[in-house]
C-alpha cells in the first residue's frame, strides 16, 4: 500500500496515529490546541513534535512517514492493518472521513478511527442507544424489542453493544420490524463477540452497520467494553436504559451520556427486582422516566416525524423460517431471549416432551436457538 506523505488524504494517516506509541488521550488533547486535526502533526518537524509532547519512538515514526520509509516497523504495522481490512472488506473511517459523525468527533477521548462493516452512511442518522442488563427478565427483553421497533419506525436508528440480554433484543427488535440497526463492539470485526450473537451480527452487517475502534485480530477483553460504551452514547442523541442492576455496565453508558450532554431515559420496574434498581437510581439522578416511545420523542423534541422518514428503507423482517414446519415455528415464537425450561415451553406450546425436543433440535440445526443454563433461548 503506497502511503501518501500528505496526511490529510485517505485513511493511512489515521491508521498510523493509532499505532504511535505513547500517543494517549493526554498527548492528543494537548495537540488539539495546536492543530486543526491530529493528522497535521505528520507534517511537523522533529523539534515541534518533541515540544508538543511526542516521545522519541513516535517522533521517529513520523519522520519515517515523511521519508516514506515503509520498512519502519510502526509504518509496517499500519500497512498490515490496512491490508487486512481490505482483505476482509472492512471500511476504515478516520476522523476526517465524510461518514465519521461530528458528534462523536467532539466527545472526550474520541476514537481516531472506526472500523466498519455494513452501511457506513447510517452513522449520519439520528440515533437512540438502547442498553441494559445481560441477565434481563422476559419483560425487560420485550420492552427492549418493542421500544426498538417503535423508535425505528419513528425515524431513529437504534444503537447498542451486541451483548447478551437487552442489547441483542434491541438489535433484533429493530431488524424484525424491518429497519437497520447499529452495533458497537469491543473487539475486532473479525472476532465477533459473543459467539451466541454471531448470526445476529451477520444480520446487522447485512442490513445495518457494526463498528469498532479496534483493528482486526483484536480479541474481546473486559477493559474494552467500558470504552465501547462511550461510543454508543457519543453516537446517540439519547440513551434508553431498559433494565440494569446497580453494578450494570449500562450505568457506565448512562453516566457517559450525561457527561456528553445526551439525554438519558430509564424504564421503571418492580421495586423488588434487582435489574430495576439501576433504572430507579438513574431516575433519582435526573434521568427521564419513560413508559412509551412517545415519552422518549417528547424529551428529544418534536421534530421527528410520527413515521419513519422517506430515507429510511425497511429491511426484510425477521429470521428466515421458510424451511420450518408449524410445530417448530410455534416453539420458536414461544421462546424469548432469556433461557426457558422445557417444562415451560411444553406448557406454552402444548407439545409433549418428545415432540418439543425434536422441534428444538431442528431449531438448533437452523441456528435459531441455543441451549443455555436453564433451558433454551433465541439467538436470531
Amino acid at each position: 500500500m503506497p502511503m501518501s506523505p500528505l496526511p490529510e488524504r485517505g485513511s493511512a494517516a489515521w491508521l498510523l496515529l493509532t499505532c504511535l506509541p505513547r500517543f494517549g488521550i493526554k498527548v492528543r488533547e494537548h495537540l488539539a490546541g495546536h492543530t486543526d486535526q491530529l493528522t497535521d502533526l505528520l507534517a511537523m518537524n522533529p523539534a515541534t513534535l518533541r515540544a508538543l509532547g511526542l516521545g522519541p519512538q513516535a517522533v521517529e515514526a513520523v519522520l519515517a512517514w515523511q521519508n516514506q520509509d515503509t520498512d519502519h516497523p510502526i509504518l509496517a504495522q499500519a500497512q498490515a492493518i490496512d491490508r487486512q481490512c481490505r482483505e476482509l472488506g472492512i471500511a476504515v473511517l478516520g476522523q476526517s472521513h465524510e461518514h465519521f459523525p461530528e458528534a462523536l468527533r467532539q466527545i472526550h477521548d474520541a476514537p481516531m478511527v472506526l472500523y466498519a462493516l455494513g452501511d457506513t452512511s447510517l452513522l449520519g442518522r439520528d440515533q437512540i442507544g438502547i442498553v441494559g442488563s445481560r441477565n434481563a427478565t422476559r419483560a425487560g427483553l420485550d420492552h427492549a424489542r418493542r421500544f426498538a421497533a417503535e423508535l425505528s419506525r419513528r425515524g431513529l436508528l437504534v444503537s447498542s453493544g451486541l451483548a447478551l440480554g437487552i442489547d441483542g433484543a434491541a438489535h433484533a427488535g429493530a431488524l424484525d420490524a424491518g429497519f437497520p440497526t447499529l452495533a458497537v463492539i469491543g473487539c475486532g470485526l473479525d472476532r465477533l463477540y459473543p459467539a451466541q450473537h454471531r448470526k445476529l451480527a451477520h444480520r446487522i452487517i447485512d442490513k445495518g452497520l457494526i463498528v469498532s475502534e479496534y483493528p482486526p485480530g483484536t480479541q474481546a477483553r473486559a477493559a474494552f467494553f467500558p470504552k465501547r460504551n462511550r461510543i454508543i452514547s457519543g453516537l446517540s442523541r439519547g440513551v434508553l436504559v431498559t433494565e440494569a442492576g446497580l453494578k450494570s455496565g449500562s450505568l457506565i453508558t448512562a453516566r457517559l451520556a450525561m457527561e456528553q450532554g445526551r439525554e438519558v431515559f430509564a424504564i421503571p420496574g418492580s421495586v423488588h427486582s434487582p435489574v430495576a434498581r439501576g433504572c430507579h437510581q438513574l431516575i433519582k439522578q435526573g434521568a427521564s422516566l419513560v413508559e412509551t416511545a412517545d415519552d422518549v420523542l417528547e424529551e428529544l423534541g418534536t421534530w421527528w416525524s410520527m413515521t419513519a422518514p422517506d430515507s429510511v428503507t425497511p429491511v426484510p423482517a425477521g429470521p428466515d423460517m421458510s424451511a420450518l414446519g408449524g410445530r417448530e415455528i410455534a416453539v420458536f415464537e414461544a421462546l424469548g431471549y432469556d433461557p426457558q425450561s422445557t417444562d415451560a415451553l411444553s406448557l406454552a406450546t402444548g407439545l409433549p416432551a418428545d415432540q418439543l425436543m425434536q422441534s428444538l433440535l431442528v431449531l438448533e440445526l437452523e441456528g435459531l436457538v441455543n441451549a443455555a443454563p436453564g433451558g433454551y433461548l433465541k439467538i436470531a
